[in-house]
């Protein structure tokens, strides 16, 4: 067929027009297939976008840097997708309505704008803010929007951007999260402020409220104090007049990306994009651990935080929608495999145990004596679903049981719970438990004894083999030993024994048969690979030759097909954060603490400036630095950063690392030198001063300061210090130490790094023989002093863990 020039031109025409991106929506103009709107700096495009294996269309907001990888803001239809684009139109009506319209001419989503005034032109136009809105097209009209998608947020809150509560139109501000990533429809998570607008809440259904940021005082919240350090939001502030009100921030880096999320898992989290990345990093989420969140698992399953996914059904029970289950969507939860027979005495039915469990907490409790009449009279109860009989009560759950979370097998508070299941489910008989009941007890004896001549060749066997290899342990010379993996596992009875938990991985207890006591620490996987293998032996030989008394030993390592072990030795004192911060131990005086201080500098002054390579550390803590049998300080961890490359190692710190001690150009995509380990060690001078920790909030006086702010603050005036002072010492410490101490501290936590000192020029400082510089209040804190200076944008970061401090006690 050939086509006559003015239908080829057409042809063109319609052609390039599919893709061309417009800059705003007039009378009568619409968008369908590929066509989008665009925000002015091309920031923002709004179009149909589909998600991944979904086959459903949508309309909606996203990010065009980081694509292919789409990040969507905004949904119109959530709750109504649709299913041929091409035929389908977002159109600008007459009347001021932006409006969907499917295939079929059906309306599927409108704006229900205001109508504007008579002989106006409007507009649908996509700001630079990522914020639609339909207004006049006269740029010099001051009147406000007739309709903006800022009102009407659905899981994500960009800078300007709303969460709060429009009096006018009586509809809440609230984000809700997607369902799954397939499926943008609400969940039943959202993120609102509470009722008194003082505080953002986190609640399921609406009701249930899981998480809080605490009180607001007009500079940061009660329970995170520390967003105001976050530099990549600024201007934080609370807004209320007769029309509104509402929480929204500024962007707070130029050049650089934020955005606040309500992910599908019910976490509100925060994610930035700097300039030169290459992709989104999460910054910031609340609440941790991920089963935390209520009802994250919908009804009978269970959470588990060290097991993804995290959810599971309850033995006797199935997925509600296995679809959804499939892409993670867990919040319909699961159903019995097979209906209770509620019989009327209970004598069909049985229970299920669920060992080592927080309990939910909306049980009911009644007045019965023993066990025994608590399991009768759930059973007797149709309604009855779980029960408990603990401490003297009996505990009852009625209806829908969840929030059910597994604790760790260490975790002496848990409890378990016994859920009612069919007798004719494939867990139980028609009495009695089903973990403890079986259908023949002479099978038993029978399996038991067929077993038992087996069972005592297995014994005979292990016990010549163990003979013939007991493991002696690392020797006492200086040369690094590559231990067995059984080894390792008979020294350490299976692993049973755990220390502590890092960044890096976990820590256990050892004990060889020469009495060598040591810490075998099990990384956490990284990339595999002959090559890789071949560079962690030459790295870990390497970290072996470094020694130095205020670093702990590398006595040895294993591999065993992807895991790694490092064998260090054993610190008898724990870490400097347990002897700091924890009630049940002693309060350490001020000598110990200015030796442990010096000792952590001369640690890191070898590191940095006398091995052969340049180490840096990368996450100076508390909890990395441990303490021998003398409270001589060791640093711990000092070799992993190496190991597994900045990348690694950043991610580690910035995701899980404990708050509060990450140098600015952690975020900013600079170069990370040694002076970079000098803004922890600063931030870890603070502590050691005060007794406390620098993220803990108001002060003990209640006055609500921020602690390394007052510090500086009083250095930067050349005030007394000592009331800096650990309260807990009675002010029992020298002068002049505690002095240099602060002068020290507020030197190496100046915002840039040619202003931070070497830790040679700090080892110096202590020992007396050099001076410390006198130093500005770094910008970052001066937003907490009470001079009416207000925040710049400060390079300091404060990662996103709520995990307690205390869970990483003993880590290498």
């Amino acid at each position: 067929m050939t086509l006559k020039k003015p239908e080829l031109f057409l042809l063109i025409l319609t052609s390039s027009s599919i893709c061309h991106a417009f800059l705003s929506i007039g009378h009568g103009e619409f968008l369908s297939g590929n066509r989008t709107l665009s925000s002015p700096n091309r920031t923002f495009e709004l179009g149909f976008f589909t998600p991944e294996k979904s086959g459903n269309y949508y309309i909606g907001i996203w990010y065009t840097i980081s694509l292919p990888t789409k990040v969507v803001v905004w949904v119109a239809n959530r709750h109504h997708p649709l299913k041929n684009p091409a035929a389908s139109r977002l159109h600008l009506r007459r009347d001021g309505n932006l409006v969907l319209l499917s295939d079929s001419g059906d309306l599927i989503w409108s704006t229900n704008s205001n109508r504007p005034p008579p002989n106006s032109t409007v507009a649908a136009t996509l700001l630079d803010t990522g914020n639609l809105v339909v207004r006049n097209r006269n740029p010099a009209d001051p009147s406000p929007p007739l309709w903006q998608s800022f009102d009407y947020p659905t899981d994500h809150w960009l800078p300007a951007g709303k969460i709060g509560y429009n009096k006018l139109k009586g509809i809440e501000q609230k984000l809700r999260p997607w369902r799954s990533a397939r499926n943008p429809a609400a969940s039943v998570f959202s993120v609102g402020v509470a009722a008194n607008g003082t505080s953002h809440v986190l609640t399921w259904n609406d009701t249930k409220l899981y998480w809080s940021t605490g009180e607001w005082n007009g500079k940061f919240f009660e329970l995170i104090p520390e967003i105001v350090l976050n530099f990549y939001i600024k201007n934080l502030r609370y807004v209320e007049n007769q029309n509104e009100r509402f929480f929204t921030y500024d962007p707070g880096v130029p050049g650089a990306l934020t955005r606040f999320l309500i992910d599908s898992s019910g976490q509100l989290q925060q994610f930035v994009w700097g300039q030169g990345a290459t992709n989104w990093t999460q910054f910031w989420s609340r609440p941790n651990p991920q089963c935390l969140v209520y009802a994250l698992c919908g009804e009978f399953s269970s959470c588990n935080d060290e097991k993804p996914p995290h959810c599971e059904c309850l033995p006797g029970f199935e997925p509600v929608d296995v679809e959804n289950w499939v892409s993670e969507d867990h919040t319909d939860g699961c159903a019995r495999s097979r209906p209770l027979q509620c019989d009327g005495d209970g004598g069909s039915d049985t229970f299920f145990v669920v060992s080592r469990v927080h309990l939910p907490s909306d049980a009911v409790v009644l007045a019965v004596e023993n066990s025994e009449d608590c399991r009768l009279l759930c059973l007797r109860n149709c309604s009855c679903t779980a029960q408990v009989f603990d401490d003297g009560q009996c505990l009852h759950w009625i209806g829908g049981f969840r929030n059910l979370r597994l604790l760790p097998s260490d975790d002496s508070t848990g409890k378990d719970v016994y859920v009612k299941v069919s007798g004719l489910s494939e867990q139980g008989s028609s009495n009695g438990d089903v973990r403890s009941k079986s259908s023949s007890v002479w099978t038993i004896v029978g399996s038991i004894g067929g077993c038992f001549c087996v069972i005592v060749v297995i014994v005979i066997f292990v016990v010549l083999k163990r003979r013939r290899r007991n493991p002696a342990g690392p020797s006492g010379e200086d040369s690094l030993t590559v231990f067995n993996y059984r080894d390792l596992r008979n020294a350490t009875r299976n692993f049973s024994e755990k220390l502590g938990e890092g960044g890096f991985g976990f820590v256990y207890k050892g004990t060889f048969s020469n009495s060598i006591v040591v810490a075998v620490k099990r990384l956490k996987s990284v990339n595999q690979g002959k090559n890789h293998e071949k560079q962690f032996r030459a790295e870990v030989t390497t970290l072996g030759t470094i020694q130095h008394v205020n670093l702990v030993r590398l006595r040895g390592f294993c591999t065993r097909g992807s895991d790694r072990f490092l064998i260090l030795d054993y610190m008898a004192n724990g870490s400097l954060e347990r002897v700091l911060f924890s009630k049940d131990t002693d309060v350490i005086d001020w000598t110990t603490r200015y030796k442990i201080a010096l000792g952590i500098a001369r640690g890191l002054s070898y590191l940095h400036e006398k091995c052969r390579d340049c180490i840096i550390h990368c996450d100076i803590k508390p909890e990395n630095i441990l303490l021998d049998d003398k409270l001589n300080p060791k640093i711990s961890d000092f070799g992993l950063a190496k190991l597994f490359g900045r990348e690694f190692s950043r991610v580690l710190t910035t995701v899980r690392g404990t708050r509060g001690y990450l140098a600015p150009e952690w975020l900013s995509n600079e170069p990370i030198t040694t002076k970079a380990d000098v803004f922890s060690y600063g931030m870890l001078l603070l502590e050691m001063v005060s007794g406390r920790r620098n993220t803990g909030g108001a002060s003990s006086d209640g006055s609500g300061e921020f602690f390394p702010a007052v510090a500086a603050s009083r250095v930067s005036r050349g005030d007394d210090v000592m009331g800096l002072l650990d309260e807990r010492l009675g002010g029992r410490g020298d002068v002049e130490e505690v002095g240099r101490v602060c002068r020290v501290a507020c030197w190496c936590i100046q915002d840039a790094e040619k202003d931070r000192p070497s830790m040679g020029r700090v080892v110096h400082v202590f020992e007396g023989l050099s001076e410390a510089e006198v130093c500005v209040v770094p910008k970052f804190l001066k937003g907490f002093l009470d001079d009416g200076v207000e925040l710049e944008p400060a390079a300091f970061v404060l990662p996103a863990t709520s995990a307690s401090p205390a869970s990483s006690s003993f880590s290498f």
